[in-house]
C-alpha cells in the first residue's frame, strides 16, 4: 500500500465517520436549540429539562437511521477487507 492509498483510505474513513454521525448529531442539535428557546422563554432553568429530551431524541434517531448507518459502515468494511493489498 502506497502513501497516497493510505491517505485516501484515511480520508474515506473520516468522511464516512462524519456522514454516519451527522444525522444523530443534527437531531441532538435541533432538540437542544428548541429546548434552549423553551427554557429562555419560560425562564425555567432545570438541568434535566435540557438533558433528557436530547437523549431520547438521539436514541430515536439511532433507531430510525441505524439500518442506514450500519449499511454504510458494512459497505466500507467489505470494501476494505475485500480488496487485495
Amino acid at each position: 500500500m502506497s502513501t497516497s492509498e493510505a491517505i485516501d483510505l484515511g480520508r474515506q474513513a473520516v468522511v464516512l465517520m462524519l456522514t454516519v454521525g451527522a444525522p444523530v448529531l443534527i437531531v441532538g442539535l435541533v432538540v437542544a436549540l428548541v429546548v434552549s428557546i423553551f427554557q429562555a422563554t419560560t425562564q425555567l432553568q432545570d438541568q434535566t429539562l435540557s438533558f433528557i429530551p436530547k437523549i431520547v431524541a438521539m436514541l430515536i434517531a439511532m433507531v430510525i437511521f441505524g439500518p442506514w448507518m450500519f449499511t454504510k459502515v458494512l459497505e466500507f468494511s467489505c470494501a476494505m477487507f475485500g480488496s487485495p493489498p
